[in-house]
């Protein structure tokens, strides 16, 4: 018997393997689990190279996946100041005027929309704390920013402009634009200017971001974009990289057959820790900007168009793709995408069954819940979001939607006993990464969504394994703490089933392991 490269005992092993629930102690080797049981059953595993760690009751459980995630391309969009803490139009005049220049602009990121105080997004609001300094901000959902007078000028955007996917130069009565750029395609204009960090600080900053996440106990993140694939090959063949990363390279409206052919192309592209592995589409943008793709207009009139002008054009790319073997997740936030998205994987019959996803559903009637079990769509679903809507309808969100269909918000429970799989996430940097307040969250939700039961704790954890990888068409590898499966694992100091959600936020992260790896190691 060849000896194990890595044997962890003395722990409360949760494998989630209905083969064999519960162990204390598991050998790997060359990556993989070779062995799950008792101490007894591993001692001879050991060998002179073989390094033992004694997680002394520590909990042991599958590797935790962040479902979705931005960590290459998020670099970019989390530079400069960290608007996050801003609650009101006070506090963020307060913060830009002690913002750090980068590179002669003020920058921001993680701007919640209520801070405005439900006035309209306008750079007149902090002109005069700017003055001549440029300044983009990016509002906290990614798809929208506020630039001031000076950056539009610096990208010559003087009036609206035309996009093939729903974006928008939002302008005043009079044609001058108010600085709220609606949609990555607007936010480009701006962004093609604006200071970006240099090669090297992102290869720096990938590297302690990824540690950061293996801190919270994180094994994986399914990257719902293209990222920087050549920074992502020069890092991992530089260094292990902490977390493995799976991407999904958008698909943009406008797409056409060689657009597909590329995408396509890149299919299993990867390295260690890494590869390519699917197809992102968004089939809207979000309630805040009133992109989100609804059956019946929001509270501003707006809401009710896809982001693909053609949505049949959005249905022939997703048959394209997975008549090539690709598997597909689409953005969908709105009531009426959400039905498109499920619609579209009706019409690919049953060989659609478990190769597709939808991601976010902050909100859908009770017809298209069990439509995600019947077709076998997973649900993608990121209940730290919740965090951004108040309970008492006062948000944003909330005053879009109106309250029928807030009361809709995130039904992460009543998808599961739908029979759904609903894998979690963060949407860092939407929210952060922290994999605890992913579970925690997912058991007990906030704001608009604080009024429904949450998941049970066992379900938020099969959110970030089990049902994570089913997400990922991973789960003869992935998932479980089984033989033959990916030696991702983590150790947390308290029962991730068993210990209160507010316990689960401050657990203690023992150990880290990804790919056979220790990529964490706490005190034990």
């Amino acid at each position: 018997m060849p000896a194990a490269d890595l044997v962890l005992t003395g722990a409360h092993v949760r494998t989630l393997d209905p083969a064999r629930p519960t162990a204390t102690a598991v050998a790997v080797r060359d990556g993989v689990i070779c062995a799950v049981g008792e101490a007894a059953d591993i001692r001879d595993w050991s060998g002179p190279g073989t390094e033992v760690v004694d997680l002394r009751g520590a909990h042991l459980v599958p590797g935790l996946v962040d479902s979705h995630s931005h960590p290459v391309w998020g670099l970019e969009m989390a530079t400069g100041a960290d608007l996050s803490g801003v609650r009101d139009l006070a506090g963020l005049r307060a913060a830009l005027a002690g913002a750090e220049r980068v590179g002669g602009w003020v920058l921001g990121h993680g701007l919640d929309h209520n801070a405005f105080e439900g006035r309209p997004v306008h750079h007149d609001l902090v002109a005069d704390v700017l003055g001549d300094t440029p300044a983009l901000l990016r509002l906290y959902d990614g798809h929208s920013a506020l630039a001031n007078a000076a950056a539009l000028a610096a990208a010559g955007v003087s009036g609206p402009r035309s996009f093939e996917q729903r974006a928008e130069v939002v302008c005043d009565a009079s044609g001058r634009p108010t600085g709220h750029l609606v949609e990555h395609a607007a936010m480009d204009l701006v962004t093609a200017v604006a200071p970006s960090p240099s090669p090297a600080e992102r290869r720096a900053r990938l590297l302690e971001l990824l540690s950061a996440m293996a801190a919270t106990g994180l094994t994986g993140a399914h990257v719902m974009d293209g990222g920087d694939l050549e920074l992502v090959t020069a890092v991992a063949e530089e260094t292990v990289l902490p977390v493995r990363l799976r991407f999904a390279p958008w698909c943009m409206p406008g797409a056409d057959a060689e657009t597909l052919d590329e995408l396509i192309a890149l299919q299993g592209r990867g390295g260690r820790h890494w590869l390519v592995g699917g197809v992102k589409f968004f089939m809207d943008g979000t309630v805040e900007g009133g992109t989100a793709w609804l059956d019946h207009p929001d509270c501003h009139g707006r809401g009710t168009d896809a982001f693909w002008p053609d949505p049949h054009a959005y249905a022939k790319a997703v048959r394209t793709l997975h008549a090539a073997g690709v598997r597909t997740a689409t953005h969908a936030i709105g009531d009426a995408a959400v039905r498109h998205a499920l619609d579209t994987v009706a019409s690919l019959g049953p060989s659609g069954r478990g190769a597709h996803r939808i991601e976010h559903i902050e909100t859908a009637p009770d017809e298209l819940l069990p439509r995600f079990a019947e077709l076998g769509v997973a649900a993608s679903m990121q209940p730290p979001h919740t965090g951004y809507t108040r309970d008492d309808g006062s948000d944003e969100w909330s005053r879009r939607l109106g309250g029928e269909r807030a009361a809709r918000a995130w039904r992460l429970r009543d998808l599961r006993e739908a029979g759904a799989t609903v894998a979690l996430g963060s949407d860092w940097p939407i929210a952060h990464y922290d994999a605890r307040a992913v579970l925690a969250t997912a058991q007990r939700p906030k704001g608009a969504a604080a009024h429904r039961a949450g998941l049970t704790p066992l379900q938020a954890l099969e959110g970030c394994t089990t049902h994570a990888a089913t997400a990922a068409g991973e789960s003869a590898v992935a998932g479980r703490v089984a033989p033959g499966h990916r030696a991702d694992l983590t150790a947390l100091g308290v029962d991730p089933v068993r210990a209160s959600a507010d316990e689960l936020l401050a657990a203690p992260v023992v150990l880290t392991v990804t790919g056979g790896h220790v990529v964490h190691r706490d005190a034990v």
